[in-house]
């Protein structure tokens, strides 16, 4: 540096308010590292009391074990803790709290005080702190005052208290959520505004923590695991039925270990698993909840534990995606092949599905080369062209035997619905989401073409996670048309590629090692929209024999959705219909 501005090591308090910025950024933070610290003590009731949004003051009462004089004396120094000895024990995490950061972080911005076993501890970041003996409590209270009031320039940044105190509120829920065996109360300028009891399922956990206007029984736990005796990972999800749904994905909380974090992969998961169940533009409500062996995950990256480094995650990704979309499948199967009315009641699905490893030969009769493969379909004009050829007798066929029932077509309406009369109910029918769900079946059912590349891709993984995870893929990306030859440790040969596939070689490895899509996906991404694009659009008039044809196919179907979760039909029982013109 120059003679003006010499390099020169910062005062200790300045460095302290420096380290502490990168833990405690606003009041929501403070109760986050507190309540951490509560569950770690193995506490049975953990109380939050806030003032003034937290700024002016947070109050954490727990009945864990507590700190002797000697800890309430080390406990707020800089990297001062219990749960860790070395940095081996770093990848062997059994705590949410560890680096020793929080409570020297909050001593650094705010005034700190601990009450436990029978002394009371004010912190200093500038002496020795004040230890004094007080009446005996069983647990441990904390308590934050005045945040930022000796660092105006952060303090200025703090929103509104009504808005921190929202926040601190989140995180409170957030963290309550992960331990439905503890008791948590949250108690707001002196009003409790949530008490959870102990020993909660973790659905009600989740459901009375979040407030949700849905009705319980529309909520139902998926459980899966690794394959084995003693699995690497397991997980359980709470997830709704797929009429409960959300515009964004912030209703889609994934938890490790019992912390929160942001892992876009496990979002994608989710969202994957719900393809096609869900309309375009909406998302599950689901909370993950992932038990995995501590050595697989490094929770030691982000100075507030908000990420995770895993492993290997893509067995992970596909056992939760595949759960959730046999949970889904199954639930819309359950409650809408067998046609029954609008009002009349849902047998109840069973609560619990358990992921089991996939086997390849279960989707070697989808994507392997089939003899019904035509070259009619080889691309969208002609897929086109033929759907609008009045259904042929191959293509309109049946592929599933239903019950004898009456089917009577009445007419179109609108230029993009059909009316349909059936066991005593009027079905308002899309033409363009029946006939694209229709094509989408045909296609998935016809795969296996394949087109050889004259310079195969060339992948270079990046560590041996990636080659790990190709090889577990190998087998299942040929399946759908992607030949892989390993050529060395790090090198692979992508020599064919699906015949619809219009990617590039960076779109491949975007593909499988970002964006951790399932090969299957991709397949059913190509044939999504391969039959959007040929399917009769609305405003297109079909003439009356072709038109009851695809009525008679949408009671065919075994999953009423067009391929991006739109319902392809709308049901008004006769006793809906006299309702609405208010007739008895």
């Amino acid at each position: 540096m120059s003679a003006q501005n010499p390099v020169r090591t910062l005062n200790a308090e300045v460095a302290r308010k420096i380290a502490a910025g990168e833990v405690i950024d606003r009041p929501n933070a403070v109760v986050r590292e507190l309540i951490d610290n509560a569950i770690d003590s193995g506490a049975t009731q953990i109380n939050v009391e806030i003032t003034g949004g937290g700024i002016e003051k947070i109050r954490v009462i727990d009945d864990g074990c507590g700190l002797t004089k000697e800890d309430l004396q080390n406990c707020a120094r800089p990297h001062a803790t219990s749960k860790i000895s070395t940095e081996v024990d770093l990848m062997n995490l059994s705590t949410l709290g560890f680096r020793g950061e929080a409570l020297a972080s909050i001593a650094a911005v705010a005034r700190l005080s601990i009450t436990s076993g029978g002394y009371k501890m004010r912190a200093s970041i500038t002496e020795d702190h004040i230890v004094e003996s007080v009446a005996v409590t069983k647990g441990t209270i904390v308590q934050s005052e005045g945040l930022f009031e000796n660092f105006p320039a952060r303090r200025q940044f703090l929103k509104r208290p009504a808005t921190e105190g929202l926040m601190c509120r989140n995180t409170f829920i957030e963290k309550a959520v992960s331990r439905p065996d503890i008791a948590f109360r949250f108690i707001s300028d002196g009003e409790t505004k949530l008490d959870l009891p102990a020993g909660q399922t973790l659905r009600d956990r989740f459901i009375d923590s979040n407030r949700y206007e849905y009705d319980k029984n529309l909520f139902y736990e998926v459980k899966g695991a690794a394959p084995g005796k003693n699995p690497e990972w397991s997980f359980s999800v709470i997830t709704g039925e797929p009429a409960v749904s959300r515009s964004n994905k912030k209703d889609i909380f994934i938890y490790v270990n019992g912390r929160r974090i942001q892992e876009y992969s496990l979002v994608q998961a989710v969202e994957y698993g719900g393809q096609g169940f869900f309309p375009n533009g909406t998302y599950p409500i689901a909370l993950v909840y992932i038990t995995i062996d501590p050595k697989l995950v490094d929770f030691n990256i982000h100075p507030a534990k908000k990420e995770a480094r895993f492993y290997d995650i893509s067995d992970l990704h596909h056992g939760l995606s595949s759960s959730l979309r046999t949970f889904y499948h199954n639930y819309t199967y359950q409650n809408f092949v067998n046609d029954k009315p609008a009002d009349s009641p849902s047998s109840p699905y069973e609560r619990h599905i358990t992921y089991k490893a996939p086997q390849v030969h279960d989707l070697r009769s989808k994507f392997m080369p089939s003899s019904h493969t035509s070259s009619s379909y080889s691309d969208t004009a002609a897929l086109a062209e033929q759907a609008m050829q009045s259904f042929s007798k191959e293509f309109t066929e049946p592929q599933i035997q239903s019950e004898k029932q009456t089917v009577r077509y009445i007419g179109p309406a609108l230029g993009t619905f059909l009316l349909a009369e059936k066991n005593n109910s009027l079905y308002i029918i899309d033409q363009h989401a029946v006939h694209e769900r229709i094509l989408f079946d045909k296609i998935m059912n016809s795969q296996g073409g394949r087109q050889q590349l004259l310079i195969p891709y060339k992948i270079r993984t990046e560590s041996k996670s990636q080659d790990s995870q190709l090889e577990k893929l190998k087998e299942r990306l040929t399946q759908i048309g992607f030949e892989t030859i390993k050529k060395d440790d790090g090198y692979w040969e992508i020599t064919s590629i699906p015949e619809r596939w219009t990617g590039t070689e960076y779109d491949f490895r975007s593909l499988i090692f970002v964006k951790n899509v399932e090969p299957e996906q991709i397949i059913r991404s190509i044939a999504a929209m391969t039959a959007c694009k040929a399917a009769v659009k609305d405003g297109y008039v079909l003439d009356d024999e072709t038109a009851a044809r695809l009525v008679e196919q949408a009671f065919t179907l075994e999953d009423p959705h067009c391929p991006h979760g739109r319902p392809i039909y709308t049901v008004l029982s006769r006793k809906q219909l006299f309702e609405l013109v208010k007739r008895t």
